[in-house]
Order: C-alpha cells, then sequence, then structure tokens
C-alpha cells in the first residue's frame, strides 16, 4: 500500500516544499494539503474539526463577534494550497502531489482549471484535485455562495474543468456556469476526488463527475464501498475504477492492514501542524509502516 502525508500548512509550521523533500526522500508516495481562504470574524458555523498543532508555540483559539463558538486559528493562516504544491513540486520528482481539499464552491473554475493543469503540466502528471464542498457558511458567503446551491455548483465547476482539460474546443452549458467555446492548454487526464462522509449524495456525485474518495480518517470503510459500487452501476461505471484513499489517517499496524485487506492502494497519514523538528520525528514514526 502506498503512503502520503497530509499537513495542515500554514505560516507557522514546516514549509510544505521542506516538509515535501522529506516525504519524498523518506519513501513516502504523496502530499496532500488543504484550503481556507479567510475565515470571517463572525463565527456561527461549528468546526467540522480541529487541526492538531504543537511545537509552533501555543495552540492558540480564534473566537468569533457572535456565538460562542471557537476556531483553531490554523484555519485563517492556512496557506494556498496550488502556490505551496507548486513549490513542492519544484523540489520533488516522483511525490504524488494533491490537494486535500480544495473548496470548490468557492472558486472561479476557468482559473481553477488553468492553475490545475499547469501544475499537473510542470509536475510532469503528478497532481490530483481533491474537492469538497466546505463547512463553513460564513466563509462560503464571503464567495457569493448560496449554501443549499453548493452542491450543484460544485457539480457544475468540475464538469467545466474537465471539459477545459480534455476538449480541443471547451464549453459548458449550465444553471450556475457558462462557457463559451473556448481553447485553453495545457491539458491533463487529472483525477478528481472527493471529501465528505459516506452518503448516498455523495456517492451519486463521485460516481456522475468524480473519480474517487477521500474519506476522513477511514472508519466504516468496510460498509461504505459496497454503497459507493452500487452507485457507480447505478451512474453504469465500472465500480472497480474507483480510487477510494483514507484521508488523514492517524495509522496503527491493524488500521491499515484492514484497508489493504478491503483493496485500498494508498492512504494518506497525518502529521501535526507543527514546527520542522515535531513534524520530522513524526515523520521517522511514520516510516515503521511503509
Amino acid at each position: 500500500m502506498r503512503l502520503g502525508i497530509t499537513m495542515f500548512a500554514t505560516d507557522h509550521t514546516m514549509p510544505p516544499h521542506e516538509l515535501a523533500i522529506a516525504a519524498e526522500e523518506r519513501g513516502f508516495a504523496s502530499l496532500y494539503l488543504p484550503e481556507h481562504t479567510h475565515i470571517p470574524t463572525s463565527r456561527l458555523t461549528p468546526a467540522a474539526a480541529t487541526p492538531e498543532t504543537t511545537g509552533a508555540g501555543e495552540a492558540r483559539f480564534l473566537r468569533g463577534t457572535s456565538g460562542d463558538e471557537t476556531l483553531h486559528e490554523s484555519y485563517a493562516r492556512s496557506l494556498d494550497p496550488f502556490v505551496a504544491l507548486a513549490g513542492a513540486a519544484a523540489v520533488t520528482a516522483t511525490l504524488t502531489l494533491g490537494t486535500g481539499v480544495a473548496l470548490m464552491a468557492q472558486r472561479e473554475p476557468i482559473v481553477t482549471a488553468k492553475a490545475a493543469a499547469t501544475l499537473h503540466h510542470l509536475s510532469g502528471g503528478r497532481f490530483v484535485l481533491g474537492v469538497g464542498y466546505g463547512w463553513n457558511r460564513e466563509e462560503a458567503a464571503g464567495h457569493g455562495v448560496v449554501w443549499q446551491e453548493r452542491r450543484a455548483l460544485v457539480r457544475e465547476r468540475v464538469l467545466t474543468m474537465r471539459s477545459l482539460w480534455r476538449d480541443e474546443v471547451a464549453s459548458f452549458e449550465g444553471e450556475h456556469v457558462r462557457l463559451a467555446p473556448s481553447w485553453a492548454w495545457p491539458k491533463g487526464d487529472i483525477p478528481v476526488l472527493f471529501g465528505g462522509g459516506a452518503g448516498p449524495r455523495l456517492f451519486a456525485a463521485i460516481a456522475d463527475h468524480g473519480d474517487g474518495w477521500m474519506p476522513i480518517g477511514g472508519a466504516g470503510l468496510t460498509e461504505a464501498l459496497p454503497r459507493l459500487a452500487a452507485a457507480y452501476e447505478t451512474a453504469g461505471r465500472d465500480p472497480s475504477t474507483a480510487v477510494v484513499i483514507p484521508f488523514g489517517t492517524l495509522p496503527t499496524p491493524g488500521k491499515l492492514d484492514h484497508f489493504a485487506s478491503l483493496g485500498i492502494r494508498e492512504t494518506v497519514l497525518r502529521v501535526t501542524a507543527a514546527d520542522r523538528d515535531t513534524v520530522l520525528r513524526e515523520l521517522d514514526a511514520h516510516t515503521r509502516y511503509l
């Protein structure tokens, strides 16, 4: 099984290009970075998760101007994943580089398609686009996203990007996206993997316009994988082509053996969002599973 790494990269953590070098030197197969563009001070949406942060000073939380909800400051300090991964691409040769995940409801599809295709081209085909719907309503609202429409918006943006990556003359006509017949290069066969919890809506979306699933942690895969396969069959696609990469996993030998028994070919392990010394110690500890 291939093992990759993910870290909540910020301006306080080990720089991602240095992390990429260290991961590749140790034999890890991939590096994935998350995305948050900004965090409005009006904090009403509960956090989906809290990044683990140690070794870079005391963990600090941001308290919003409304409500009692707090949020770890790493969300507001996160680096742009496309720029960070471009730096990682320049100093590595074999490492798969991916977003884990890009918030496509908040991203203009033509510009994002160009950035993804450029990164894929310059890295020699090593880029994977992990996408998600997001959880922070206030953040999405800053991009003009109508929360109830974000899934339909993501679908049309992904389909638009696929046309730009694939077609000699790209175009798309939908409710949210309209792309007149256009030329755009470079082209590329860029995998699109969806993050999110197991459920019929997510699995139907993956079968419709995705290439696979990035389940956080990987709990419940035994029950979920047959449902994902059924969604592929309903869509007329071969279930064996679905890529499943457990993401942000805290490894144990039993857990990784279980994933392998289910046919999982890659798992992405989490390291703490921290300084260089802390991250390197965790990377070294994770090498026991390679």
